[in-house]
């Protein structure tokens, strides 16, 4: 099972994510895990992406992908792999699709949890406030503003993947606000449909 999650943050994908991993036993790559561990391994493309850093340079597209391709050779991803956080733009989903064509690999389902993000930012909201009213510092990421400029990048970078993979015939849409489980079995729904 070859997997993309869409959906903006706060979305649920990270606990559906975990989910799919349990329910059939495929890695959840993440880029940035992926970058720090090719870093680390010293590969060729992770001392290609540690320069550029060094520099205070963001990553290409292009090492993005090297390092994607890299990390789906390895034997825990060769029944699958959930994508996660990449890709991030058209330009980048464009460089994926030709990458796996190279390795003659298909995704199999790109689903995406459509959510309502004025209920997103009131969920945040409350919990920042919860937070601070347990005397609690409130994480980075329940920052109400900070979340909101997230949004914005999502909405302005990411979802037009929504129409890309559409037109591709791949896209599958489910309700995010849905409660965790139905969310977790309209999920289950799309892949029992893709593993047959």
């Amino acid at each position: 099972m070859r997997l993309i999650l869409l959906g903006p943050p706060g979305a649920g994908k990270g606990t559906q994510s975990t989910r799919i991993v349990e329910r059939y036993g495929i890695p959840q790559l993440s880029t940035g895990d992926m970058l720090r561990a090719a870093v680390t391994a010293g590969t060729p493309i992770g001392l290609e992406a540690k320069s550029v850093m060094a520099r205070g340079d963001l990553v290409s597209d292009d090492i993005v992908v090297g390092i994607v391709a890299d990390r789906i050779e390895e034997e825990d991803a060769k029944g699958g792999f959930i994508l996660d956080g990449f890709p991030r733009t058209v330009a980048q989903a464009e460089a994926l699709d030709a990458m796996l064509a190279k390795k003659g690999i298909e995704l199999d389902a790109v689903i995406e949890l459509k959510v309502d993000e004025d209920a997103l930012v009131g969920r945040i909201e409350k919990r920042a406030k919860d937070t601070e009213a347990r005397g609690e510092p409130v994480r980075k990421d329940d920052n109400p503003e900070a979340f909101r400029i997230r949004l914005d990048a999502y909405r302005s970078q990411t979802a037009p993947l929504s129409d890309y993979y559409r037109d591709r015939d791949m896209l599958h849409e489910t309700d995010g606000m849905a409660p965790m489980d139905e969310v977790t079995a309209a999920i289950e729904t799309i892949l029992a449909a893709h593993a047959a």
